[in-house]
């Protein structure tokens, strides 16, 4: 069967399931105008280390159930119990205990904590922690109970007192203290105190290489100093959301030299890691000695579930089974194909959706013809129908608007579509017939044959949607589908591939740290395997690193968004969700999602979400469990 067909059916699939999806607005079709470049006005702000946009875009659920509260936001949620197991699910197997080679599947969370928290008493409506990065007004404290400039290149941990390393040896329960979080950061980044060398796995960006000193003040303080005055930077850099921020047992580090066995995992987190069976389970127990509370709940101590198991499951359809079943409380990473069909066949389990953490785009070498003209990147984008696509692929879970450099779900960040000039719409509008006229004008009246090198990780389905379109326009268009890994290497490492590439973690509708976000496209950047060389864009993150406003910077992130819409450097698609299923015994679960594979909340926040939820259990036995 064609792809076109498996389209088309998908397509009727899709419309048929609309009474789950939001409503879909199209943009106008209009013939395109020239590219302008507008700069949005930078005004001067003094330092300032908290923002008051609280607006955000909450992404589409498909099943939400909305109760009227009075007093506390959360009081709808229902009371706290303890006990019994929560059980969850990985994909591929935990191959990694020490925060000093982070990857993606890693579990250290759990019982390694950061100085920094999500706010569990924020209100979802304000904001509600789906992207993976996370502003600072939007952040709380956790081993440090907080933290504050002196000036715009110092910045002041006051560590919480009162911490207690869990009541294993060789650290044997004794309290944390400033000089464990130095130890950290001396390790991570070979900073002194022993450490001459930085993880290898750490990218090492310039604040670290601008770090003057770290210092424990005193037993409860820790100062870093910076070379560059930079708050926001300082930030992001200190507020990373990889597992390279949390902190490990120094003693353990001291004793045996790392924490890559499991056997010697202490932290000081609210779950203590019991057994580990490759390629198959990982249980944690209560940590009885834990410090922390529930926030919404002052007397009551974390954690709730008495045990928390992570079951490696590779198959989707074995961990589907699972959660039908009642086997696993929640599971994530799950297609909307999956999510129409729970809908269908186990409505009582509850959804929720997530964005992908950036949008789909496909990637032009910008220094080869014929896309290095703007004209033809620019009727690329004409040619084809987002709208439409996010109607009938997505089944309208998927906002239907293009996408610059970063997310609209960064709160704050950016410039989301509905402040885009009409000028710049109208070059995102479907309109093929502009589309062949700017071929024509930039000298291919009969288009042209290229090639896309895929991988094959991701939706390979969506791309030859895309072909599709471009063939109307006469864009011929062959796709070569790779394994992450081969892919990785043909484009990224060897750049090899001589016409475009689209893989499962695009370059536009960022949802990381904004100065991350500009220095995607810079001249030389290592991951700049688009043949992006344009002296504007570069000079943003100068600009960026130069201020010390974080208003200042915000702005020049939306210039940067605004330019890196204009230039038309890649082909922009659409963001849409992941889903994840959650059995309606697991109570506490409001909008954050507990994503172990790295979407949303991620794999890092684990042990703090984990310590907050609750099983219903008189429920679950109502319902056979």
């Amino acid at each position: 069967m064609k792809r076109g067909v498996i389209w088309i059916a998908l397509s009727c699939l899709m419309v048929a399931s609309l009474v789950l999806a939001s409503c879909i607005t199209k943009t106008t079709t209009s013939t395109p105008t020239s590219t302008t470049t507008s700069t949005l006005t930078t005004t001067s702000s003094p330092t300032s280390t908290t923002k008051t946009n609280t607006t955000t875009t909450t992404p589409t659920t498909i099943t939400a159930t909305t109760t009227a509260v009075t007093g506390n936001w959360w009081d709808s949620l229902g009371k706290p119990q303890y006990g019994d197991t929560m059980t969850i699910r990985m994909n591929s197997d935990i191959t990694q205990w020490d925060p000093w080679a982070p990857s993606t599947m890693s579990i250290v969370a759990v019982w390694m904590e950061k100085i920094w928290s999500d706010d569990w008493t924020m209100n979802p409506v304000v904001y509600n922690y789906s992207t993976t990065w996370r502003p600072p007004a939007y952040i709380v404290g956790r081993l440090a109970s907080s933290w504050e400039f002196s000036d715009p290149a110092t910045i002041v941990f006051h560590i919480r007192q009162g911490v207690y390393w869990q009541n294993i040896a060789p650290a044997n329960g004794r309290e944390l203290t400033a000089d464990d979080i130095v130890f950290h950061f001396d390790r991570e980044y070979g900073l002194g105190g022993g450490f001459t060398t930085p993880s290898p796995y750490v990218p090492l960006g310039p604040n670290f290489k601008d770090l003057v000193s770290l210092t424990a003040t005193d037993k409860w303080t820790v100062v870093f100093k910076w070379k560059t005055p930079n708050p926001e930077s300082i930030m992001e850099t200190l507020t990373s959301g990889g597992t390279e921020t949390n902190i490990e047992c120094p003693d353990v580090v001291k004793q045996y030299g790392n924490t890559n066995d499991w056997h010697h995992a202490i932290g000081t987190g609210p779950f203590i890691l019991q057994d580990f069976v490759s390629g198959s389970s990982a249980t944690m127990v209560k940590n009885p000695n834990y410090w922390g509370y529930d926030e919404r709940y002052p007397q009551n101590q974390l954690p709730y579930v008495d045990t928390l198991k992570v079951l490696i499951i590779p198959d989707t359809a074995t961990a589907l089974s699972a959660i039908r079943t009642g086997k696993m409380d929640i599971i994530d990473q799950m297609s909307l194909s999956d999510a129409l069909n729970m809908k269908k066949s186990n409505p009582e389990i509850l959804q929720l959706s997530t964005p992908i953490r950036s949008t789909w785009s496909i990637t032009p070498r910008n220094d080869v013809k014929p896309f290095n003209d703007i004209k033809v990147r620019e009727a690329m984008q004409m040619a084809i129908d987002l709208p439409t696509i996010a109607a009938t692929y997505y089944g309208g879970t998927s906002s239907p608007y293009p996408s610059s450099l970063t997310s609209m779900y960064e709160t704050g960040w950016g410039l989301p579509y509905d402040q885009w000039p009409q000028n710049l719409k109208d070059q995102y509008a479907y309109n093929p017939t502009a589309a062949k006229q700017l071929l024509a004008d930039a000298g291919y009246p009969n288009g042209f044959n290229t090639n896309c090198v895929a991988d094959n990780s991701g939706d390979v389905d969506l791309l030859q949607i895309v072909k599709s379109y471009w063939a109307a326009v006469g864009i011929n268009m062959a796709i070569t589908a790779m394994d992450p890994t081969s892919w990785n290497t043909f484009v990224r490492v060897q750049r090899k591939f001589d016409q475009m590439a689209m893989r499962s973690n695009g370059a536009l509708g960022q949802t990381y740290e904004p100065m991350t976000q500009l220095v995607q496209y810079r001249t030389g950047y290592a991951n700049n395997y688009y043949g992006i060389s344009d002296p504007v864009f570069d000079a943003f993150y100068t600009q960026a690193l130069a201020s010390t406003s974080i208003d200042a910077i915000q702005t020049i992130v939306k210039n940067a968004n605004l330019y890196v819409a204009q230039q038309h450097f890649l082909i922009s698609l659409l963001q849409p969700s992941s889903f994840a299923f959650c059995q309606p015994w697991l109570k506490g679960f409001n909008y954050q999602s507990m994503s172990i594979q790295g979407n949303g909340t991620g794999p890092n926040h684990l042990g703090f979400y984990a310590a907050r939820y609750w099983i219903d259990q008189n429920l679950k036995k109502s319902m056979g469990h």
